[in-house]
Parts: C-alpha cells; sequence; structure tokens
C-alpha cells in the first residue's frame, strides 16, 4: 500500500518552508519538495545577504492585488512581530534600516537555517533536486509525480513562486498548476525592477551612471515614493524606481521631484541670491550632484548657461516646475532577469483569503509570490510569505 503524506507542499523557498513548519507542529505528515539544489536562495540573496525579513510597517496597503482587501485577513493574523519573536526565540537579533525595514544581524543563512530547523523540530522532511511532474486529484487525494514515481497527500500547497529571477531557476510552475484546476492568472509582470530607456534619454542617463539623488516618485498609477534614484547604464534604479516599477504601465509617463533641503521654488530663490553670478548648471551643483547638475540645467532646452542673477520670472517658474514634475516615459523595464518579484498571478476570486485555500478543489492551497498579492520594496514581500504560509499551515 503506497504511502500517504498528509500535506505536500511545491517549492521550498520562504513560504513553502514556513509552512510546512505550521503544518508539521499540527501533526500532519509533511513533505517540502523543491527541484534545487538549496532552499530558500531568495532568502539567501534579499537584502544583500542581510536578509530584509519583514518591515514594522506592513500594512494591506503596501501590497499591489486586483483585490487590495484579500491579503487583510492573513496580514492581520500573522504580523511582522510574530516573525520577530521565532527569530528571537533562536536567539537572532536584527537592526531597522530605514523605513521599517528589518534585516538580520547574522545574514541570511541564519534565516535559512532557523527555517530549516524549524521544519525539522515539527517533523516535516525536506525533498530537494526532485522534479516535478504531472499532478491528478481523485477520492480526496492528490497524486503528484516526483522524479518519476508517484506521491500520494491528502492536502497539497503551491508554493513554487512567480517568474522573476529565472537564474535561480524560477518557473511558472504555479500559474499552470492554477489553470489545471480551474484558476485565472492575472498577466504576470516584472515588479521591483529598474526601468530602461532608448534614444536620448538613455544616452543621457547613461552618462550619470553611478549617481544617485533623493527624489519623490511616482508612476501614472499608484502611490508616490520617497527615496533614492541611481542613474545606470540602461536607465534607471534605486529603491524609487523599484517601487513605482511595480505600478508602471507601458508607455505611461514616470514623474520624479528631485528632493532638495527646501522647497524647489525658495531653493531656486535662495541660489539667485547667494550665487547670482553663477551659472544656473554651476549653482545647481551646489546642492544636487556635479554630475547630474550639469544634465539637469540644459534639459529639453533649458537655458542652464545663463547666470542665475539673469534669469527671468518665467525662467525660475520653469525650473521651479522642472524639479518638482521632471516627467519622461521608461521604453521598459529590465524584466524578470533582475525583477525582485513578481506582479500579478493567480488571482485570488476563487482563495479563501482565511485559509489560501482553492474554491474549486478541496485540499488545495496557493501561497506567497505565486498568488496575486505583491508587496513594495522593503521586507513587504517576506511578510507575505509568512502570512500566507501560516494561513494555509492552519487547515492544510
Amino acid at each position: 500500500m503506497q504511502d500517504i503524506f498528509d500535506t505536500l507542499i511545491l517549492g521550498a523557498g520562504a513560504a513553502g518552508l514556513f509552512c510546512a513548519r505550521q503544518t508539521g507542529r499540527r501533526g500532519r505528515r509533511t513533505l517540502v519538495v523543491d527541484h534545487a539544489a538549496k532552499p530558500a536562495e531568495k532568502i539567501r540573496i534579499s537584502g544583500g545577504g542581510r536578509c530584509n525579513f519583514t518591515n514594522m510597517n506592513t500594512t494591506a496597503k503596501n501590497f499591489l492585488s486586483d483585490n487590495p482587501h484579500f491579503a487583510k485577513s492573513a496580514l492581520a493574523r500573522y504580523t511582522p512581530w510574530d516573525f520577530c519573536d521565532l527569530m528571537a526565540s533562536h536567539d537572532l537579533t536584527w537592526q531597522e534600516k530605514t523605513l521599517g525595514q528589518l534585516f538580520c544581524d547574522q545574514r541570511s543563512g541564519a534565516v535559512i537555517d532557523m527555517l530549516l530547523n524549524e521544519l525539522r523540530a515539527a517533523g516535516a522532511e525536506l525533498q530537494l533536486e526532485t522534479e516535478i511532474g504531472e499532478i491528478t486529484h481523485a477520492d480526496g487525494l492528490f497524486t503528484v509525480m516526483l522524479n518519476g514515481a508517484p506521491v500520494q497527500a491528502r492536502s497539497l500547497v503551491v508554493a513554487t513562486g512567480g517568474l522573476s529571477i529565472p537564474k535561480m531557476g524560477a518557473t511558472g510552475l504555479a500559474y499552470d498548476i492554477a489553470r489545471q484546476f480551474g484558476h485565472d492568472i492575472i498577466t504576470p509582470r516584472p515588479a521591483l525592477v529598474p526601468l530602461t530607456f532608448s534614444g536620448q534619454i538613455k544616452d543621457a542617463f547613461e552618462a550619470l551612471s553611478g549617481v544617485a539623488i533623493d527624489v519623490t516618485a511616482s508612476a501614472a498609477r499608484g502611490p508616490a515614493f520617497d527615496e533614492a534614484l541611481l542613474f545606470t547604464h540602461r536607465g534607471l534604479s534605486g529603491p524609487a524606481i523599484l517601487q513605482i516599477s511595480s505600478h508602471w504601465r507601458e508607455s505611461e509617463p514616470v514623474t520624479i521631484g528631485v528632493r532638495l533641503h527646501e522647497d524647489a521654488a525658495t531653493a531656486l530663490t535662495d541660489l539667485k541670491a547667494k550665487a547670482g553670478k553663477k551659472t544656473v548648471a554651476n549653482a545647481l551643483g551646489e546642492v544636487l550632484p556635479r554630475r547630474f547638475a550639469d544634465m539637469f540645467a540644459f534639459w529639453d532646452g533649458m537655458p542652464g548657461d545663463k547666470r542665475m542673477c539673469d534669469l527671468t520670472r518665467a525662467d525660475l517658474d520653469a525650473y521651479t516646475d522642472l524639479l518638482n514634475s521632471w516627467q519622461f516615459v521608461p521604453t521598459g523595464t529590465e524584466g524578470w532577469r533582475t525583477a525582485e518579484v513578481t506582479a500579478g498571478g493567480i488571482s485570488t476570486r476563487d482563495i479563501s483569503s482565511q485559509t489560501m485555500e482553492s474554491r474549486h478543489v478541496d485540499g488545495l492551497y496557493f501561497i506567497g509570490e505565486c498568488v496575486d498579492v505583491t508587496g513594495w520594496l522593503g521586507g513587504y514581500n517576506f511578510q507575505w510569505a509568512w502570512a500566507s504560509a501560516a494561513a494555509a499551515g492552519t487547515d492544510a
């Protein structure tokens, strides 16, 4: 007679490992499988190797979804402080960097080790380098072909992630499984990803590669973000750009407000009074990075070689508008290769917000990045992994 698991979890990333800890602690015989040779590689590379494991400011407002209310239940029931308590129980410490982002002092590997230790303590099993094949469901059991051999389970949890960073093995398997069992897919797109440009704009930005400025950035839809912008050889990156990339759509403009120590109009008036004999480019170079000032002062035919004292009121107003609302249209993004996460994914319409269970098939669950819930930059996506896994783990 074939051995039957209570819970089979596909994917040994953050969500899959954490869900195994939850189901195992309930006495459910649990197996986690993954095609990769090592578990949780996204955790390993996150936060520059320090793992930005959550954000203290997490609310459902920090997530994109066709149903903005879907994430509320899971996030409310498993909070950043719950995960901090788990970290503390393993003698792991952390620090806040900016905007509520918590980073592990002991680096990312310590978080992975903690999850693996919790998984083993809960009696769950982990099987890596495992090819996931055909999946069928009959008589209350899922049969999954693993390395060519059938394995059966009463519950199946899909935690195989999205399409971001394919070099780490990302695939569309979760979407294939969802479609097989009648679920709709919100078209996946790269998110938290640098923006690219072409033509003269690309040339201008490429010449500034490596320069960073503080900005208020926004796309045509979504909120504005006050963070840093980084010029690259292909376009724009940095936290502000990664944030708005999740909201950006093809052919739509992005708007950049260049942040100074005071509002733009006052700053320009002060520069005219204090550096009146300098050109606009040289004067701006006193309050902004020199290379950026040299480019920005001449943007779109602006009179960057005029002396500040010779600027007319119309000139000052034009520079004020440009500083407050510098606008251009990206050509695209750097795509899945550098996207940190996937926006879109399995529609939440037919998934329980309480347990993450399919409304089409009893015992089928979807958690983590494969679901149409995408967090802002700064630890929010890991918090969704923990919260959605905890929700499924109470039931699967």
